[in-house]
């Protein structure tokens, strides 16, 4: 694991982390692992604040929606809070706004 993308997840309290990083074709396969480590370490479920990631495409959506899967797979509650404009814009394009907005 790299350490950028562990840095990329910021503690704001048990089970809560804000994402600091882009999600992007060039950033998603760093930041896939760290996430399912931290959902699989979250024994009462886990919640990502987006609201600083900077920006994201269809990979970084695509993220979303795995780590969602991969969650409900393993019976873990995940939960997204305060996604930017431009996530909830693609999301909506691409149909899937229910998902990242719970």
């Amino acid at each position: 694991m790299s350490t950028a993308a562990a840095d990329a997840f910021v503690t704001v309290s048990p089970g809560v982390y804000r994402l600091e990083a882009t999600l992007t074709f060039a950033s998603v396969a760093s930041l896939r692992g760290e996430g399912l480590k931290l959902m699989d370490s979250a024994a009462n479920g886990l919640t990502l604040e987006l609201q600083a990631v900077p920006s994201v495409d269809s990979a970084g959506l695509a993220l979303l929606i795995d780590w969602l899967a991969e969650a409900r797979a393993k019976s873990r509650a995940l939960k997204y809070e305060r996604p930017p404009q431009t996530l909830l814009s693609l999301a909506r394009l691409s149909e899937v706004e229910k998902l990242i907005t719970g």
